[in-house]
C-alpha cells in the first residue's frame, strides 16, 4: 500500500493523517485499543458489533501494514492472536481523544440530549445541516 507525505500547502498534514486512519472502523478500533490495551480479535468483534469479521480483519491488516498496530501470534493450541498499539500508533492518542470528545459533543447537540436517554446506540438524525454548534 503506497503512502505519501503531504506537506505542500495548508491542510496537507490533515491529509497525511487521514491516509492512515481513514476507513469506517479504523478510528473505532484504535479507540478500543487505547481504552483496553491489548485486545484479541474476538474481543474487538464484540466491542464493534456492526463491523463484520472480514472488515475488521481488513482494517486491522491495514493498520498493521502502517505500523499503527502490532499483531501478536502465539504458538498455542488453539491459536491465540492479539493486537496492541505500536509506539507510532500511540502517537495517535490526541487525535482519537479529540474525535471522542467532538463525537460526544455532536451527539448531545444533534439530538438535544435525547441520545443518552433513548437506550438506542444508533439513531438517524435527519437535521444534520440544521444543527447549531455552540
Amino acid at each position: 500500500m503506497q503512502r505519501y507525505i503531504y506537506a505542500c500547502q495548508d491542510g496537507c498534514p490533515v491529509q497525511s493523517t487521514l491516509q492512515i486512519i481513514s476507513g469506517k472502523w479504523k478510528a473505532v478500533i484504535l479507540y478500543h485499543l487505547f481504552k483496553n490495551g491489548t485486545c484479541r480479535f474476538g474481543e474487538l468483534q464484540r466491542k464493534i458489533e456492526d463491523c463484520s469479521s472480514r472488515m475488521l480483519a481488513l482494517q486491522l491488516n491495514e493498520l498493521e501494514k502502517d505500523n499503527v498496530v502490532k499483531k501478536n501470534v502465539y504458538s498455542v493450541t488453539p491459536p491465540k492472536t492479539d493486537y496492541a498499539l505500536t509506539e507510532f500508533g500511540k502517537s495517535l492518542a490526541p487525535v482519537i481523544e479529540a474525535m471522542e470528545k467532538w463525537g460526544n459533543h455532536y451527539n448531545q447537540v444533534a439530538v438535544k440530549g435525547k441520545y443518552a436517554d433513548s437506550g438506542n446506540c444508533r439513531q438517524a438524525v435527519n437535521m444534520v445541516n440544521k444543527i447549531e454548534m455552540e
